[in-house]
């Protein structure tokens, strides 16, 4: 297989990722497109270990270290979403842009 098929691909889902991270309000929308985007990389990574035939498989490797950050990210990020969803009853990133605590002992000078 020609190596310009997946790196299309890879190309499509980061672009994807990338307008859906800029154009999304929903936190888990924008999770969801971090996803795209790591992925797009994953199949880059792999793409290019298979075409320039590395002995050490350091593409696969990578994707695998990859894999492993991006589950905790959504893990760890989902996490963060549904604390706040609880707290402020939405999870519209336009409305989590302050995330202090009113007090009316604190005075911000």
């Amino acid at each position: 297989m020609p190596l310009l098929l997946p790196v299309l691909l890879a190309t499509l889902l980061f672009s994807i990722g990338i307008y859906g991270v800029l154009a999304r309000r929903n936190a888990i929308l924008v999770l969801m497109s971090v996803e795209l985007m790591l992925n797009g990389v994953n199949l880059n990574f792999v793409a290019f270990d298979v075409y320039l035939r590395d002995s050490l498989l350091s593409g696969q490797v990578f994707t695998l270290f990859l894999i492993t950050v991006a589950a905790a990210e959504i893990g760890l990020g989902l996490a963060i979403v549904l604390l706040v969803f609880r707290n402020r009853e939405s999870a519209q990133l336009d409305e989590l842009r302050d995330l202090r605590e009113d007090d009316e002992e604190a005075v911000i000078s």
